[in-house]
């Protein structure tokens, strides 16, 4: 399960102690937020285009050229941000009209350009595409409706999958040659992740090229025992489309995923036994073109090993053993130096650290050390003897980009020291472009050297912060509050004209799945534009990240092993009791509301919290984990069967006859992700106990619940009334679409 919440606001740092009033300086205009303002783009921050590094200081951008519409990839240097050259034009080659994406080879000579995009599930797709020769300008296409086509590194072949078969095509000759042909959907996939993978893992390509173009890697997924999972897709035709998939919820079976071995000049897979294990969750070769890296997992994700897989011999060894009493996270930070060293991130210790092992997994070093995480890894500049890391070393809410050298001494913080900061490195490290943002200051994207020198602010967004300043816009405070024995991280926004004389409604907004974090020092979306809207109408608007959430090290965000969602609620109910002592807040009138996990959230706070909690919005909740798939349900729960306790004592759809306030209940009939069997169930177990509610059910749309004219907007306007209606009594007009 990802994420969901939508990126909000304009707000303002407060340090502040629990129960401590605080001012700012931060000023306020007379304009009121309105909904159509927040969906039609008026807020909206100016972006940097993606860019691609390359070879050397240089980077690539898909631009479009605004007087001819043709589509460019273009050359510009990291340290003038000037272009450099035009590399190609769509109008400049025949035969292909437009592109939407490109990607190089190893050595930069060729391109491969893809067009006719099909969206699969979240992160996969097929299209039609071509390789490009950058000096002969000559296009050949590759094909139709493939996924994942990729240069071998001596750039004679391009590796592909089509209808869950691996192909491989001489890009000289045109000649074709099939790896497998015992794929077929929902059956057998070679070379692409089946959909948990791909939501789970957060991989879709399944197959490597070594180092030389020799031989090539695969995953394949035999899941023809996965349970099948199917929707109806209403459309506009006269007969619903059946969309069937595998999936395979908490305690079902998986995909039998094995590792394959492809000789290119032998023309000939081999299987190699990697012993016991149920997930492969990452492939990668080493520096060494004959040795290739798996990852596996055991099926209680806790028990990780790395195994060296020799593709002459197919012979295995193991390379490293990491164990954890919970769980472990997949990433994807394995570095391989010059010699086969290796960098590894783990919170053997009890934080997310940097480790330095060499090629038999032999701990060489722990690099960094200290009660904080290190939340992203960038990479190893070898000419420099250099590591670039991103880490909550200036507080949790806070994130830095750091160097350190390999031996784990002479550490410097490259960024701002607060808010939030995030690198895009050029390939050789010498260059990073650093986003920055706070809650007083939109995202400032600007170009650094790998030492920390800051060249030039390359776009900024000054004009969003002006026009901003016309509307009420309240601070987003931040403070800490002791739930449960535990300092939890909190913001709190008020109306612009707050009176603490006055008593207001609070309505509670959460995600608190594993490891996530909604209290951060950064400029968001629109959710706090809609929070800002919320407390233009006299509503305080509460955040509290609970036990479970992230950055604060293992044993805070592994606390709720085994009891999913039972302590998260009882910190959201805790933090709405404590509040509600304060002198303005009204006790009558707390509400809370979330997204996926934070759909369940509050709908168990609701229900489990009902002598505070008045009322509650849950969009595409699971309402039972059982109804959840495997990787992400098993890595906290394990399985229904070894704990049904941990799955059913907190899920809603179990204890629906306490239901005593306000319930919204939203959900897409098209989400593959949180089916919308788990609204469904929900709606039944209300039924069942004679409770009155309310329900949204959005035809076709995804987990997100966005795509289609005025979706977002309707949705939200839906939610602001209800919220109207129910939590802020005082004020019961209802809002009317305007789009």
């Amino acid at each position: 399960m990802k994420q969901i919440y939508i990126l909000a606001a304009i707000v303002l740092l407060i340090s502040c102690k629990e129960n401590t009033s605080t001012t700012s300086n931060y000023t306020t205009g007379t304009k009121e937020i309105t909904l159509e303002e927040i969906w039609d783009g008026t807020f909206s921050s100016k972006r940097m285009n993606s860019l691609n590094s390359m070879n050397g200081d240089f980077y690539a951008v898909l631009n479009t050229d605004e007087e001819t519409k043709a589509k460019t990839v273009d050359k510009y240097s990291y340290k003038t941000l000037e272009k450099v050259e035009t590399i190609v034009n769509s109008n400049d080659i025949k035969g292909l009209d437009g592109f939407s994406s490109y990607s190089f080879n190893n050595d930069e000579t060729k391109l491969i350009l893809g067009t006719n995009f099909e969206k699969i599930f979240r992160r996969s797709f097929k299209g039609t595409f071509y390789a490009y020769d950058i000096a002969s300008k000559k296009l050949t296409k590759i094909g139709d409706e493939i996924q994942e086509p990729v240069f071998s590194p001596d750039n004679k072949n391009v590796a592909y999958a089509k209808n869950n078969n691996l192909f491989i095509k001489n890009v000289a000759s045109n000649k074709i040659t099939q790896v497998t042909k015992d794929g077929q959907k929902n059956s057998i996939i070679n070379g692409i992740t089946d959909w948990v993978y791909e939501e789970e893992f957060g991989f879709v390509r399944a197959f490597e090229w070594n180092k030389t173009g020799t031989h090539l890697a695969f995953l394949r997924f035999d899941e023809k025992s996965v349970p099948t999972f199917s929707m109806d897709m209403v459309g506009k035709e006269n007969y619903p489309n059946q969309q069937v998939f595998k999936y395979p919820k908490a305690g079902e079976k998986n995909a039998d995923v094995t590792l394959h071995m492809y000789n290119i000049s032998a023309k000939n897979s081999k299987k190699i036994s990697l012993g016991d294990y149920e997930y492969i969750p990452r492939i990668k070769w080493s520096n060494n073109d004959a040795i290739l890296v798996a990852t596996t997992l055991n099926r209680h994700q806790n028990n990780l090993k790395l195994h060296k897989v020799n593709a002459l011999r197919t012979s295995t060894t193991l390379l490293l053993n990491e164990t954890d009493k919970a769980y472990i996270d997949i990433t994807d930070n394995l570095t391989f130096l010059d010699d086969n060293s290796f960098i590894w991130t783990s919170e053997k210790d009890g934080y997310n650290h940097i480790y330095h092992y060499d090629f038999n997994g032999k701990l060489i070093n722990q690099i960094t050390k200290g009660d904080w995480e290190v939340t992203r890894y960038y990479g190893y500049n070898d000419s420099k003897k250099t590591i670039y890391y991103q880490s909550v070393e200036n507080g949790s809410i806070n994130r830095g980009v750091y160097s350190i050298d390999l031996e784990g001494e002479n550490k410097k913080l490259l960024s701002n020291e607060d808010g939030q900061n995030t690198a895009s490195f050029s390939k050789n490290l010498n260059y990073f472009i650093n986003t920055y943002s706070s809650t007083e200051i939109p995202p400032v994207y600007s170009l650094y050297t790998g030492e920390g020198e800051m060249i030039k602010v390359v776009k900024d967004n000054v004009a969003l912060k002006e026009k901003l300043s016309e509307y009420k816009m309240s601070p987003k405070e931040f403070s800490t509050i002791n739930i449960n024995g535990n300092d939890l991280n909190m913001w709190m926004v008020k109306p612009a004209n707050f009176d603490e004389n006055k008593k207001y409604p609070m309505l509670m907004f959460q995600y608190s799945g594993p490891g996530s974090q909604q209290v951060g020092n950064r400029w968001n979306g629109s959710n706090d534009y809609w929070h800002n809207m919320l407390a233009q109408k006299g509503i305080i608007v509460v955040c509290v990240d609970g036990r479970g959430t992230g950055f604060k090290g293992a044993d805070f965000k592994k606390s709720t092993y085994l009891n999913l969602v039972k302590y998260e609620t009882e910190d959201q109910i805790a933090a709405a009791k404590k509040l509600s002592k304060r002198s303005y807040i009204d006790e009558n009138n707390i509400g809370i509301w979330g997204w996926s996990f934070g759909g369940h959230m509050s709908t168990n706070a609701l229900l489990k919290g009902s002598d505070i909690f008045t009322t509650a919005i849950a969009v595409a909740p699971v309402t039972s984990w059982r109804f959840y798939d495997t990787v992400y349900t098993e890595r906290f729960l394990r399985t229904p069967q070894e704990n049904p306790g941990g799955y059913d004592d907190n899920s809603p759809v179990n204890y629906a006859d306490k239901l005593k306030g306000n319930y919204l209940l939203v959900h897409g009939t098209g989400d593959d992700n949180v089916h919308i069997q788990n609204s469904y169930r929900m709606i039944n177990s209300l039924i069942e106990a004679n409770k009155q509610f309310d329900m949204f059910i959005v035809p076709d749309r995804t987990h997100g619940i966005y795509k289609g004219k005025n979706t977002r907007l309707n949705l939200y306007t839906k939610m602001t009334n209800f919220i109207e209606e129910h939590l802020n009594k005082e004020s019961t007009k209802s809002i009317e679409i305007k789009g």
